[in-house]
């Protein structure tokens, strides 16, 4: 019986770990979703999410492994208890903030908003305190065991998703035809929206673009930190009204000024083929222009902060 009941609580064990192994290769999937969803708290700037969300990451990953290996097992369990804590105290913030979106715990695969996140890190809860008890198996290795699971989970979490803040080389001067772009500003249906007025930003994007969606999200989220001027934001789309809807519903931004583009072939000339495109404007010269990977937050900020807000 009491045999039966050790594998019972090893075999746990062992699923607890693969629980949270599973989880933590899922955000890596889904990694720059769950970068805006660190930053969108804005404990962190942006760059710092990029290795805070790696650095949950690798924690997930190292206390999977170890509950796995069945070492050390009051130091794993205590971890694992305490970064369900938590995450617990993280989605009680979110619930008090009136927040409903997936905190990605498990990626994309599966949504789950605060509350029921809530239920799954209370169960996983209620299970690790059926293992309490267990012994660890006394290997001479454990302590070799756990630095290689740091350094394993460490190199594979850069080496699958490597921060963009570290890694991204992209030239501004490559994403947008700038003589082509000056015309734009004076043509129909641009030439109307005064933006060669003032500090302005232009966001070019694809209504079916997922990287648009979220360069969209990150802009938003910088406007409604630093309290940026709605108004002095527009967003240029390549799509259809319908699909302008749902482009605001999916990234989950703000809904600023925007204009369908209709001369296809001309958009993707102006910005070389590149979606997205984000470009600064102070009285219609460009200052500086984004894509996706190598937006700016200090860089950003400084520009409306110049107009002395």
């Amino acid at each position: 019986m009491d045999a039966s009941r050790s594998l019972g609580k090893s075999v746990l064990k062992v699923l607890l770990g693969l629980v949270f192994i599973v989880s933590a290769v899922l955000k890596v999937y889904d990694m720059d979703r769950f970068e805006i969803y660190v930053y969108s708290y804005h404990f962190f700037s942006l760059n710092l999410s990029f290795l805070a969300a790696r650095a949950a990451v690798i924690l997930e990953l190292v206390l999977g492994i170890g509950l796995v290996s069945h070492t050390l097992h009051k130091m794993y369990w205590w971890g694992s208890v305490a970064m369900l804590l938590g995450y617990s105290l993280l989605l009680l913030y979110a619930l008090h903030l009136g927040r409903t979106d997936s905190c990605h715990c498990f990626g994309d695969f599966l949504q789950l908003d605060p509350k029921q996140s809530l239920v799954k890190n209370g169960v996983l809860m209620v299970l690790l305190l059926l293992i309490y008890k267990m012994e660890s198996w006394h290997t001479p290795f454990r302590w070799l065991l756990l630095c290689l699971a740091i350094m394993a989970s460490t190199i594979g979490v850069f080496v699958a998703s490597p921060p963009d803040n570290l890694t991204s080389n992209s030239n501004p001067e490559q994403n947008l035809h700038r003589e082509l772009f000056d015309e734009m500003l004076d043509e129909a249906p641009l030439d109307t929206l005064n933006l060669r007025e003032g500090k302005r930003v232009v966001g070019f994007f694809s209504t079916s673009c997922e990287y648009c969606q979220m360069a969209a999200q990150k802009l938003s989220l910088m406007q409604q930190y630093y309290g940026f001027p709605t108004d002095n934001i527009t967003f240029v789309f390549l799509g259809s009204e319908d699909s302008i809807a749902r482009f605001y519903e999916e990234s989950a931004s703000t809904h600023y000024g925007s204009v369908l583009y209709p001369d296809v072939v001309r958009l993707l000339k102006v910005i070389n083929g590149n979606f997205p495109v984000i470009v600064l404007l102070d009285n219609g010269e460009v200052v500086h222009e984004y894509g996706f990977r190598n937006m700016q937050e200090d860089e950003i900020k400084a520009f409306f902060e110049r107009e002395g807000r």
